[in-house]
C-alpha cells in the first residue's frame, strides 16, 4: 500500500473554511440521528415479545427481585432494570416510560461518539462516523427498544472517554478510588461494560512507556482491585444465576467458537457481524469490511495505539466468545458498533483525502483513488441515509399487537373470550390485556406450534382441541396472532385451521399481528 499522503498526517489542522465545514457536517448527522431517534419514539409501536417479557419483570416485581433470575428466560443487568421500574414507578406503566431510558442512552451516545471520534480520528472521518452511526438501521432501532443494549453501548463509549484521558497520569488515591467505584457502577448497568474496562485499560497499559507502566500499574491497583471483587460480587450473584438458565444457553451454543483454533468461525462471526448489528446489507457489506480494513491500515500506521484501544473491546469480547462465556451475536455485541464505524469512517477518509483536483495531471493516479473513495463513501453513507428518512416519515413497525386488542376491546361482546397464540404472542397478550382492562379469566395464552406449515396430524390436532376445550362455554373467541412472516401464513395456515373450530366472523389485521373472531361449534 502507498504511503500516507502528506494531506493525510494534518487532516486535524485544515484549513478554517473546510474545518467549520466539517464541523457543521459533524453536528448536522447529530441533530439528524436526534430527530430521527425521537420520531421513532413518538412513534410508539407495540411492545413485541422479548420487550414484553422484559416489561412484565419490570412492571411485576420489586426492585430486590430484579436481582433474582429473571422470568420468561430473560437477562439484564439490575442497574438497567432498577433505573426502569424507578421510570414506570414516575411515569405510569406504558411504552414511553418502558423505552425512555434506552432512548436517553441513544441520544447520549451520539454525543459521546462524537468526542471519541474527536480523539481518535482525523477530521474528515468524524462527520463520516456519526452520519454512519445516526443512521445505521439497528443501532438506530435499539435506541428504542426496551431493552439493555442502547445502554450497553453508550456506557462503553462513556468509559472510553473516561479512561483514555488518564492513560499515561499517576492518579490521585481520591481519583483512584472513584475510578474504581465507577466501574463498578458500570458493570452493574451492563453486562458487556467489563469487555471495554478491562479492554481498553489494557491497551493503555501495554502502550504506555515502558519507564511508566509499573509506577501506573502500582498507582491504580486499588482500582483494579476493587474491579476485581466487584466483578465478582456481580458475576456470582447475578450473571452465574443466568448461565444456569438452559433455554439461554441453547440459543446462544450456536454462537461459541469449537475450539481456540476455530478460525473459520472467527471469520463467519466477522463477516456477519456487518450485517448485523452494524446493519450494512447487500453489495455494502463487502464494501464496508473492504473500509474496515483499509482504516485499521491506515491507523496502523498513523497512530498504532488508537487503533489498539478501539480494537480492544472487540478482542476482550471474542476472547470471552473461546471461552464460552459471551456469545459474539447480533444484538448482544451491538455495543461493538461504534468501534468498527469509527475504523470504516477513517477507511473512508483516507480514500477521500487521495483527492486533489488542483493538481489532477501531477496526481493522477492519487485522483482515482480519491475518487473511488467518493463512490465507496457514497455506497456506504446513501443506503443508511435514505433508509433513515423513509423512517422519518414511516417510522419502523415490528408486532403492532396493541391496535389489534383495542379494535377486540371496541367491538367485542361481554362474553368474548382472547386466545393467543404461544411464543411472543403470550407475552404481548398478557402485557396488553391488563392495560385494556380484561381480568385473567377473559383471556387464554394457549397452543405452540400452530403456525408451523408442516400437516398436523390427527394426534396434534387433538392436543389442540384439548386446550381449545378451555373455550367450550364460550362460544365467541378471538384469535390472536403475532409474529414474522404471519401475512404468508393467514391464508395459508391460520384459516383453514381455525375453520375446523368455528365460523369466521370478523377480522382485523395490523403490520405483524391480526386477530380472527370465530363462532365456535
Amino acid at each position: 500500500m502507498d504511503t500516507l499522503p502528506d494531506n493525510y498526517q494534518d487532516t486535524n489542522k485544515a484549513q478554517p473554511k473546510i474545518s467549520k465545514i466539517i464541523n457543521q457536517l459533524a453536528f448536522l448527522a447529530i441533530a439528524f440521528g436526534i430527530i430521527i431517534r425521537l420520531s421513532q419514539y413518538i412513534n410508539n409501536r407495540s411492545l413485541w415479545g422479548d420487550e414484553a417479557y422484559i416489561a412484565l419483570n419490570i412492571v411485576n416485581r420489586s426492585y430486590l427481585e430484579l436481582l433474582q433470575p429473571l422470568d420468561y428466560d430473560q437477562a439484564a443487568p439490575p442497574g438497567f432494570l432498577w433505573v426502569e421500574k424507578l421510570t414506570v414507578q414516575i411515569f405510569g406503566n406504558n411504552e414511553y416510560s418502558l423505552r425512555l431510558f434506552p432512548l436517553i442512552a441513544g441520544i447520549v451516545s451520539l454525543f459521546a461518539l462524537y468526542k471519541l471520534g474527536k480523539w481518535s480520528l482525523s477530521a474528515l472521518a468524524i462527520p463520516i462516523a456519526l452520519i454512519l452511526f445516526a443512521c445505521l438501521k439497528y443501532p438506530l432501532y435499539y435506541a428504542t427498544e426496551v431493552k439493555q443494549y442502547s445502554s450497553d453501548l453508550t456506557i462503553g463509549l462513556l468509559l472510553c472517554l473516561l479512561l483514555i484521558p488518564l492513560r499515561d497520569r499517576i492518579l490521585k488515591k481520591r481519583k483512584v478510588f472513584l475510578l474504581g467505584f465507577l466501574g463498578i457502577v458500570a458493570m452493574w448497568f451492563s453486562h458487556t461494560a467489563v469487555f471495554v474496562l478491562g479492554g481498553v485499560e489494557l491497551a493503555s497499559l501495554i502502550t504506555s512507556s515502558a519507564s511508566k507502566r509499573k509506577a501506573i500499574v502500582i498507582n491504580r491497583l486499588p482500582a483494579y482491585l476493587i474491579w476485581l471483587i466487584g466483578f465478582a460480587l456481580y458475576y456470582f450473584l447475578i450473571i452465574s444465576k443466568s448461565l444456569k438458565n438452559e433455554s439461554l444457553q441453547t440459543s446462544w451454543s450456536p454462537e461459541y467458537p469449537q475450539s481456540i483454533f476455530d478460525i473459520l468461525w472467527l471469520l463467519d462471526s466477522f463477516g456477519r457481524f456487518f450485517h448485523k448489528p452494524l446493519g450494512f446489507g447487500g453489495i455494502t457489506d463487502g464494501i464496508a469490511i473492504f473500509t474496515f480494513v483499509i482504516g485499521c491500515i491506515t491507523l496502523y500506521k498513523n497512530n498504532r495505539t488508537k487503533l489498539l484501544i478501539l480494537i480492544s473491546p472487540i478482542l476482550a469480547t471474542l476472547t470471552a466468545a473461546y471461552l464460552h462465556k459471551y456469545p459474539f451475536r447480533t444484538r448482544l455485541i451491538l455495543f461493538l458498533t461504534p468501534y468498527f464505524i469509527l475504523i470504516i469512517a477513517e477507511g473512508a477518509a483516507f480514500l477521500l483525502s487521495r483527492l486533489n483536483l488542483a493538481k489532477f495531471n501531477q496526481q493522477q493516479r492519487r485522483n482515482y483513488v480519491g475518487i473511488f473513495g467518493i463512490i465507496i463513501t457514497s455506497f456506504l453513507i446513501l443506503p443508511p441515509v435514505f433508509q433513515a428518512g423513509v423512517f422519518l416519515f414511516q417510522p419502523e413497525t415490528k408486532y403492532e399487537l396493541r391496535p389489534v386488542i383495542a379494535y377486540i376491546k371496541e367491538h367485542q361482546q361481554p362474553n368474548d373470550v382472547l386466545f393467543g397464540d404461544g411464543g411472543g404472542t403470550s407475552a404481548q397478550l398478557e402485557y396488553y390485556a391488563e392495560k385494556f382492562g380484561y381480568s385473567k379469566s377473559q383471556y387464554v395464552v394457549g397452543y405452540n406450534d400452530f403456525l408451523k406449515k408442516e400437516a398436523i396430524s390427527d394426534q396434534v390436532w387433538l392436543d389442540y382441541q384439548r386446550q381449545f376445550s378451555q373455550l367450550q362455554n364460550q362460544p365467541r373467541v378471538w384469535f390472536l396472532f403475532s409474529g414474522i412472516g404471519l401475512k404468508d401464513k393467514r391464508k395459508e395456515i391460520v384459516e383453514p385451521r381455525l375453520d375446523r373450530l368455528g365460523q369466521k366472523i370478523d377480522y382485523i389485521g395490523k403490520p405483524g399481528a391480526f386477530a380472527y373472531l370465530y363462532q365456535l361449534k
